[in-house]
């Protein structure tokens, strides 16, 4: 076995779900959830089949999108994996609906920080052991830094 580290490629740092299903109808599933919940969505999807043929199926509403989720796809190869990149809108808008979906089975980041895939590849194929999320922790907040969060937050429309 094999471990590798793969860089999700998000050259315009936008938000991404990175997750785990287990059945072809997944793609489409995962486009109805986002459609239905955000009006106007503009994402693509892309999922990695993992038995059968083995194609990496997409779909999604802005071709650039899916073209972005399709490389980072295929780049991880991870069977039965699946990536969602969207733009104008947040993970917090969709992921409960993501997750409410039958066949996803988990979550392993929900971010627009840079990204890191754990993948260990095996003679069978590849499977994503976990994620690097961003940076690690350079200290503990301050209240500058409490005014700062809270405001920005207000800023965005999450708090009154």
């Amino acid at each position: 076995m094999e471990l590798k580290s793969i860089a999700i490629e998000n050259p315009e740092h936008l938000n991404l779900i990175l997750g785990h299903t287990h059945f072809i109808k997944s793609v489409e599933d995962l486009h109805e959830a986002m459609v239905n919940s955000v009006p106007g969505a503009k994402f693509g999807i892309a999922f990695c089949e993992a038995s059968d043929v083995c194609l990496v199926r997409h779909s999604g509403t802005d071709k650039e999108l899916v073209a972005l989720a399709q490389k980072n796809a295929m780049n991880i190869g991870a069977g039965h994996s699946f990536i969602i990149f969207m733009r104008d809108m947040f993970p917090i808008n969709i992921l409960k609906t993501i997750q409410s979906v039958p066949e996803v089975c988990r979550i392993f980041c929900a971010t627009a920080n840079p990204v890191q895939v754990i993948v260990a590849h095996t003679e069978q194929g590849n499977a994503i052991l976990g994620v690097v999320d961003g940076f690690s922790p350079k200290g503990i907040e301050g209240d500058q830094d409490i005014a700062k969060r809270k405001s920005f937050l207000r800023a965005i429309g999450y708090k009154m």
